[in-house]
């Protein structure tokens, strides 16, 4: 009942977090307005499509003039943790920009602002440690933007941190979980890293949860959140996870990629999120990496 009748706009819609949350948005009786760069798509479930560059602070105040919705879930987003200059600048526009963009439009209306952020910027949970790529440094500069705006202008936000977020129709074969497993369902031998980066993998179905939760928690108006299971897992127990379910004969063939620099461990602490927002993650590990094997095996070609 709490989100029958409120209008929930969701950009980064067409992307993997996003289809996942605006769905359930649907299903809880939001009116989901889906935000993208693309033209519309057929989704599934009941939303109205809005196609914007949020890039672009006009076209963005005029997306928020015509939705004029109550919360915004901003999930738009260049996604890419690689460390080289070429990233920067789409990193900046992509994740800062857009964030500033929303906020300003968002300025002198009622509406709560949810905001993803990363595990990787600077917070209590890693001892503050310096962002280790353009891509966490953009989303660090994004969350003081958030702060001022509510100094300044009294918008209220949320910032959701996920850990490292997995589970079906991640159509980005290049993060991990569904590039080793569309790998060993189509027999390719997957080329990887030491495995010695360790990571706290949650399942998308409790991060949409989260998202959710954020939105409707007056408590957690200013404060950011870390989205995981504060289980650390090395990319090696992962990747021979995945061989086990799908049941590969074969043996890892770690290494055959250099590791990135400067990576951290990426370990939420769900501490706050649980005492703020009432959230917990339900799915354990091994059974999310099941689901998710299932739904690839059935689009594998």
């Amino acid at each position: 009942m709490a989100w029958t009748g409120r209008r929930a706009l969701v950009t980064g819609a067409a992307g993997f977090i996003g289809g996942h949350l605006a769905r359930r948005l649907a299903e809880l009786g939001a009116e989901v307005h889906a935000v993208s760069r693309e033209p519309g798509r057929e989704s599934g479930y009941p939303a109205h499509w809005h196609r914007a560059d949020l890039r672009d602070a006009q076209a963005t105040a005029r997306l928020f003039a015509e939705v004029s919705p109550h919360v915004v879930f901003h999930l738009a987003s260049e996604v890419n943790g690689a460390r080289d200059t070429g990233v920067v600048l789409p990193t900046l526009t992509g994740n800062l920009v857009t964030t500033v963009n929303v906020l300003t439009a968002v300025a002198g209306l009622e509406c709560r602002v949810v905001l993803a952020g990363s595990i990787e910027e600077p917070r209590p949970g890693n001892g503050q440690a310096a962002a280790p790529s353009p891509y966490a440094m953009a989303k660090s500069a994004a969350s003081g933007y958030a702060d001022l705006f509510h100094r300044l202008w009294d918008v209220p936000y949320t910032i959701v941190r996920p850990s490292m977020v997995y589970g079906p129709a991640q159509r980005d074969l290049t993060k991990l979980v569904p590039y080793v497993t569309m790998a060993l369902l189509r027999g390719d031998d997957p080329h990887l890293t030491s495995g010695a980066k360790v990571a706290d993998w949650v399942y998308v179905d409790d991060v949409v949860s989260a998202f959710a939760a954020a939105a409707l928690s007056e408590r957690a108006v200013c404060q950011a959140v870390d989205v995981g299971t504060g289980v650390a897992t090395s990319v090696r127990e992962l990747v021979e996870m995945l061989f086990d379910i799908v049941g590969s004969t074969a043996k890892p063939g770690f290494g055959a990629v250099a590791d990135r620099p400067l990576d951290i461990t990426q370990l939420a602490d769900p501490g706050p999120a649980l005492d703020l927002l009432g959230w917990r993650p339900e799915v354990v590990l091994s059974d999310g990496l099941r689901r998710t094997v299932a739904w690839y095996a059935q689009r594998a070609i």
